[in-house]
């Protein structure tokens, strides 16, 4: 299974968990508010930093490095999978799901939560779009999540009346991925500031990248305090509690035991990584 001799196999069997998969580190703000939700679930997070950043990748390179990533997983028993990942979701998840995916294994994306939020309304709720309180809504991600429009898309089933306007925020995930928090500060200013000439009084925000959250206060004083944001660790957290209560099958068995695993440089990533969460992460080699 091409396991870093560091992980115990001695069961042969490793124990079943859920895995959190994204691009690079922001993931991990997904990964720390999902173990506070559910401190009784096993975890593997993975981490593709050699390919990072996707944002700036075609869709079907980001589909074929993401399905190379999920197929890692498997190999560390997770048969339920977050893509922690605003591009990998908006770029290959729709397409993993209908052409890829096979029946016992679950794929799930960062986007369903966040509209359930905004528009008030669950995933399975199925009757026509209705118009929403909140009218105009600002769009902070990655070039190729902007490009591919999918957050509109899936709003659009559920709501009407809403004006998106989306920012591509280049060099931001890069900035924060090199751990440069005063070239990041910065970045997000202008991105605000280019989106305000678009949209001037934006009523909500939406931060579309997992890394994002890291600078939520930055992106919050920038708008002003009028502005909602929404940020994703939370909520996902919020959704994959409901979802396990609904799919038990899926839960861990044994005792919690989280895992992490990088296509990177392992000491780097876990050094980085260690600056995020403000404790100390150990990554293993993919």
């Amino acid at each position: 299974m091409g396991l870093n001799s560091k992980v115990d196999i001695s069961s042969k069997v490793l124990a079943m968990a859920v895995g959190i998969f994204d691009s690079g580190l922001g993931g991990l703000t997904v990964l720390d508010a999902v173990i506070k939700k559910l401190p009784e679930e096993s975890f593997v997070y993975m981490g593709d930093n050699l390919h990072a950043p996707y944002g700036v990748r075609e869709p079907s390179d980001i589909f074929d490095l993401t399905i190379k990533s999920i197929e890692r997983m498997w190999d560390e028993n997770c048969d339920l999978i977050i893509l922690a990942c605003n591009t990998a979701s908006a770029a290959a998840l729709k397409r993993i799901q209908e052409e890829w995916l096979p029946k016992n294994k679950r794929v799930l994306g960062v986007f369903v939560p966040l509209i359930e939020r905004l528009t008030k309304r669950n995933w399975g709720d199925n009757s026509p779009p209705r118009e929403v309180d909140i009218q105009n809504v600002a769009l902070f991600a990655t070039p190729s999540t902007v490009a591919s429009r999918a957050f509109q898309r899936e709003l659009a089933f559920r709501a009407i009346g809403v004006d998106v306007e989306s920012q591509a925020c280049g060099g931001l995930v890069d900035a924060i991925e090199d751990g440069d928090i005063i070239l990041a500060e910065a970045l997000v200013r202008s991105h605000v500031d280019a989106l305000k000439r678009k949209m001037p009084k934006p009523q909500a925000a939406i931060l579309g990248c997992t890394h994002y959250p890291l600078l939520e206060e930055v992106f919050q004083d920038a708008l002003g305090k009028n502005v909602q944001v929404y940020s994703q660790a939370n909520l996902v957290a919020e959704s994959l509690s409901d979802y396990l209560k609904r799919h038990p099958d899926l839960s861990s068995t044994n005792k919690p035991k989280n895992r992490f695993i990088t296509t990177g440089d392992p000491a780097i990533v876990s050094m980085r990584a260690s600056q995020f969460l403000k404790r100390s992460v150990e990554f293993t080699s993919a």
